[in-house]
């Protein structure tokens, strides 16, 4: 081979190599480019937020509302909340498997309704554990409480993002419930938990468990002789319509959870599930101060329509208070997952005391 075609064949390897070394520059660029654009698809896309309460006018809707402003205000509008109050997307049981399997993106219900995905929700449900709604807010926000409850949904499709005090319970009825005594045999309905059967069967009342939607009419044909909720409920569904008198008994705590689908927090950018977790906390912090001063006006709005606000005498409610004393200890002894998760809030209860 001479010099002439060694040159040439150095010149064709050079310009082999430039044309390498392009292709792949102009590779990279493309391969820059459809990442800067995937990038871009990702900061563009807008996400549904359906948030689901069982009420209207009362803490889980008003929770929803503050909650989804918040998320839709500080994610830049990429996430788009929408708050479907009284049970819009179905009863109770629906709207916790709209949670579960994605339809519903957060569910504001109280713990004790999620007790078929795991029976350790109803442990707030023992009565006894809150003396007043700032012991309650207390308790929620306990670290060992706060883990125990966001984190029950763990592996069921559920995602805790916060966990709260909305009121104290009282007793609606269709004749007033003036004594311990008047309790005997009345058909009451409950929330879904043993913690408050058991509770109400100690009373003298028969406790049929019943989703909210389902409450009033109930009520009205006479099914029922009343029901437990917190006044908000009864203010804000106008009750009165059906029945005037509500005892206040203050047993048992209601609080709310809001659980979040959680293949849809999984699936949001890194920076919107930080926007999630943290409004939850915000949001509670904005509720907390609401529902105490939402559970006074509730008690005049009762009145001033109509209705009337009933407590037991001082010795009958100290009377009833010794009677339940012992249901949350008696009804989770039997199972250790149900007794070690009861312990830890009533641990709480007494630290926050």
């Amino acid at each position: 081979m001479g010099l002439t075609d060694l040159g040439s064949l150095g010149r064709e390897r050079l310009n082999r190599a430039k044309l390498a070394r392009a292709t792949a520059a102009a590779g990279a660029a493309l391969l820059l480019s459809a990442l800067a654009g995937g990038v871009a698809s990702a900061q563009d896309k807008t996400y549904v937020m359906k948030i689901s309460a069982p009420t209207i006018n009362a803490a889980p809707d008003q929770f929803g509302r503050v909650y989804g402003a918040m998320v839709e205000k500080d994610s830049g509008g990429r996430i788009k909340a929408e708050v479907y109050p009284a049970s819009q997307l179905g009863p109770i049981a629906r709207q916790i498997e709209g949670t579960q399997f994605g339809a519903i993106q957060c569910a504001v219900i109280p713990p004790e309704f999620f007790v078929g995905v795991d029976d350790r929700f109803e442990v707030l449900a023992a009565p006894g554990l809150v003396d007043t709604m700032e012991h309650g807010q207390h308790v929620a926000a306990d670290p060992a409480v706060a883990k125990l409850m966001l984190g029950l949904g763990a592996g069921k499709g559920l995602y805790g993002a916060a966990v709260f005090m909305a009121e104290q319970n009282a007793v609606i009825s269709r004749s007033p419930i003036r004594h311990l005594d008047d309790f005997k045999g009345k058909k009451i309905r409950v929330f879904a938990s043993k913690f408050q059967t058991e509770a109400f069967e100690r009373l003298g009342v028969t406790p049929v468990a019943m989703t909210l939607g389902d409450v009033l009419p109930a009520i009205q044909q006479g099914a029922i002789d009343g029901a437990i909720a917190g006044i908000t409920i009864f203010t804000g569904m106008h009750y009165q319509d059906a029945a005037k008198y509500v005892t206040a008994t203050e047993q048992p705590a209601i609080f709310l959870v809001a659980e979040i689908n959680r293949n849809w927090h999984d699936s949001l950018p890194a920076d919107l599930q930080q926007i999630v977790d943290n409004d939850a906390a915000k949001a509670v912090a904005a509720i907390n101060s609401w529902t105490i001063d939402f559970n006074a006006k509730a008690r005049k709005l009762w009145v001033g329509g109509g209705g009337e606000m009933i407590t037991l005498p001082a010795a009958e409610q100290s009377a009833m208070m010794k009677t339940l004393a012992s249901v949350g200890d008696d009804v989770s002894k039997s199972k250790p997952g149900l007794a070690a998760a009861y312990q830890v809030v009533k641990d709480a209860a007494q630290r926050t005391r």
